[in-house]
């Protein structure tokens, strides 16, 4: 009988990485190929001017700054984890995993669910709403006992 693949998926808005499990005392191997990493950056950075000024209701001449519509921050990190949930679906599809763990900040575990397809979302062992990404990778077992036999 052929092993279960396990992926687990440590994420947060910046980065992913991925490791994979085949089997009790086997450890977690990285699967180096699948990190994904982009600069963390400031709303300032991202938009390149501030937001405009508009004429207030309130009087002739009453002006007022304008806010933003949507945290650029936030949205940039989305569509980083959106990719990541593209990706699984994908390697899913090609039968590279049986079973996925997933390690996310919260807000990246809450952005990607509703990216992931039926499928993967089947496939899912369990969800850690925790941000992994600077733990050393010997000492990233110890946050899954319980869960596979690493």
């Amino acid at each position: 009988m052929k092993a279960k693949v396990t992926w687990i998926v440590i994420a947060d808005g910046n980065q992913a990485k991925i490791f994979e499990h085949d089997g009790p005392g086997k450890g977690l191997r990285a699967l180096k190929e699948l990190n994904f990493e982009q600069e963390p950056l400031k709303a300032q950075e991202i938009m390149a001017d501030k937001p405009g000024r508009s004429f207030a209701s309130a009087g002739p001449g009453a002006r007022s700054s304008m806010e933003y519509s949507s945290d650029p921050v936030a949205v940039r990190e989305r569509r980083f984890v959106e990719k990541l949930a593209d990706m699984l679906n994908e390697k899913q599809q090609e039968g590279k995993f049986d079973r996925l763990v997933i390690a996310a900040a919260p807000a990246a575990l809450g952005d990607i669910r509703p990216a992931l397809s039926n499928q993967v979302k089947e496939t899912i062992l369990a969800e850690m709403p925790k941000d992994l990404t600077n733990i050393p990778v010997p000492k990233l077992a110890e946050h899954f006992d319980g869960l596979i036999a690493v």
